[in-house]
């Protein structure tokens, strides 16, 4: 191999924004080029911290997405950069060998998780996490089928793909696996009538829909699903890979409802927001069924799942979250976030509803007529009608420097899942850009207009 056809690392950190953008086009994803051009979301960032990102030329931003829920401490927090700091010269990987510091995560984990939940795995993803789970849950209880609801989000990867209630994702890979079954989300009579016949290994939910757009469960759902799941013998996977570490007001969204699950699925701020990292916790009696002998703990193991950088990121991060109480700072901020933006919806006819707990909350707005549909033939009315959040997150972006993006499952709802440490000023700052693009009705046609340009500007790439 020829080092000198290689783009070096120092090269890397110092190419210009054409230069990052070419190299997309020609190499990764050229469609996702496209589709970040549309509303100028594309942005070279070359600094962060906190809740905050500054861009080439010195502008500020802040961060109102925090990586889908994986920055709940924010971005590169020094106890974590000093964590990883102390482990440099350690060996990550040494397969025949047991790692100190994922055994002190594991313990830690048993020790903020409620009983039964004891023992853990560890792997890189969200995704990862849910195909532990399923995997588990099949072996431990000799069953296969796996039960999810609509509008659920679990991941991309085949397993999970096949619990994540969206056709738009599942169809372009079907048939995918045909034992998995979909249930209204918040229907206690539908998961009762599932799972009376006791054929089914598992039953996976989010205790909050974050890419359903922010749905919370009816009241008194999730504790009905935990009694339903314990009556027919089948487990319970509660999905906290959003929500999960303080994202909610509690350190579980699970424990607004006074619930145990069988199997717990965490990943995303898991890592610190630095280090790719999922687990899976588990009570002890399931992992015996499915993995507790010799001849079966190599069933299911990945090779970078528990690594020395990870469990050292992951190790940190916990320390983080109980030092500042963000579980603390979570609910009440959220309850102030979200009590100006239930008097924003009262007052501007552009949203529908407002809706989440803690600093996982989402606003659904209505769609916005676009002044192009009659001239393209019905496809910028199409895109207007799904992707009116787009048009409101691109106005936050590139109006007022605040980064926001919609919800994969319904793209008219815009998330605010900034860092739980994010201060009042901060919070403050958002609403009130957000009110200024919100005022007026003239101002949605306008919304519009601009949104359309920047759609035929972006896709015509001119």
């Amino acid at each position: 191999m020829d080092s000198s056809k290689l783009i070096s690392l120092e090269k890397s950190l110092n190419l210009n924004q054409a230069e990052n953008i070419e190299n997309h086009k020609k190499y990764a994803n050229s469609g996702l080029v496209t589709y970040l051009s549309l509303l100028n979301f594309n942005r070279r960032y070359v600094t962060a911290r906190g809740s905050s990102l500054w861009d080439e030329k010195g502008d500020e931003y802040l961060d109102f997405l925090a990586g889908y829920g994986s920055l709940n401490i924010g971005h590169n927090h020094p106890k974590v950069i000093e964590a990883l700091s102390k482990i440099t010269e350690k060996p990550n990987l040494v397969q025949t060998s047991l790692n100190p510091l994922a055994g002190a995560l594991a313990s830690n984990l048993a020790a903020i998780t409620p009983p039964p939940l004891k023992r853990s795995f560890f792997c890189n993803s969200g995704a990862e996490a849910v195909e532990a789970a399923i995997k588990l849950a099949r072996t431990a209880t000799g069953r296969e089928k796996i039960l999810y609801c609509d509008c659920s989000f679990h991941g991309k990867t085949l397993g999970s793909l096949s619990t994540t209630g969206r056709p738009k994702y599942q169809d372009p890979f079907g048939p995918l696996l045909s034992w998995c079954t979909r249930i209204p989300y918040g229907d206690a009579d539908a998961l009762e009538e599932a799972l009376k016949y006791k054929e089914y290994a598992g039953f996976i939910l989010e205790p909050i829909q974050g890419e359903g757009g922010i749905n919370l469960p009816p009241p008194g759902y999730l504790k009905k699903a935990e009694e339903i799941c314990n009556k027919y013998e089948t487990l319970f996977i509660v999905d906290e890979i959003q929500t999960g570490l303080g994202r909610t007001g509690q350190l579980f969204a699970f424990q607004h409802d006074n619930i145990s699950p069988d199997v717990l699925c965490l990943a995303k701020s898991l890592g610190g927001g630095i280090m790719p990292m999922g687990a899976i916790v588990t009570r002890d009696d399931c992992w015996q069924k499915a993995y507790g002998s010799v001849d079966r703990c190599l069933l299911h193991t990945t090779t970078f799942g528990g690594n020395t950088w990870a469990c050292a990121a992951s190790l940190a991060a916990l320390e983080v979250i109980a030092d500042e109480e963000l579980e603390v700072q979570a609910r009440e901020k959220g309850e102030y976030l979200l009590s100006r933006l239930k008097e924003m919806e009262n007052k501007y006819a552009l949203i529908k509803e407002v809706r989440g707990r803690g600093l996982l909350i989402g606003f659904e707005l209505k769609p916005v007529e676009n002044p192009f549909d009659k001239f393209t033939g019905g496809i910028m009315g199409n895109l207007s009608s799904n992707y009116t959040g787009a048009m409101v997150a691109g106005e936050l972006l590139n109006k007022y420097r605040i980064i926001t993006a919609y919800t994969l499952n319904n793209p008219n709802v815009i998330r605010l899942e900034p860092p739980l440490n994010i201060s009042y000023d901060q919070i403050n700052y958002l609403l009130e850009s957000l009110e200024k693009v919100l005022k007026g009705s003239k101002g949605f046609f306008n919304l519009a207009l601009k949104s359309s340009r920047s759609f035929l500007k972006g896709f015509s790439g001119k």
